[in-house]
């Protein structure tokens, strides 16, 4: 039982202990944010290769960036709330599942080419994802 005076700390990952987290955030921080950069700057000519429209093409890409530096942001903590590296785990996750549906769909009608960019995506989020995973389970305390 907790004294009435104690105050209950949130759950917190040690982001500099973990290599392996550390490693996977700032990666996919990076990744990320160049990601959308690459949908912002350069959305006509990504839209034409891929078969996406810029009307989705710019909002991901601003999504992507802010999402991004966020990532990059954690990975340079000492400690972070247990809960900041869930959310990224979990929009992550999202990301992965919405891709294949998109994919599996043929929404936005992509080429071939952006058929196969969109699962590469998430075949590459999905490696984010287990590897944040593992290396939260490792850093919590």
């Amino acid at each position: 039982m907790m004294a009435a005076d104690t105050v209950a700390r949130p759950a917190v990952a040690r982001i500099r202990d973990t290599p392996l987290l550390r490693w996977t955030l700032e990666i996919d921080g990076i990744v990320t944010v160049l990601n959308g950069l690459a949908y912002v700057a350069a959305a006509g000519w990504v839209g034409d290769r891929l078969g996406l429209p810029t009307s989705l093409l710019y909002p991901a890409g601003a999504v992507l960036i802010v999402m991004g530096a966020f990532v990059f942001y954690v990975s340079t903590r000492r400690e972070a709330p247990v809960s900041w590296v869930g959310a990224i785990i979990a929009i992550n996750a999202v990301w992965v599942v919405d891709s294949v549906i998109v994919a599996a769909a043929g929404w936005f009608d992509p080429t071939t080419a952006g058929t196969v960019w969109i699962l590469l995506q998430a075949a590459l989020v999905a490696v984010f994802v287990e590897l944040e995973w593992v290396g939260l389970r490792r850093a919590r305390r």
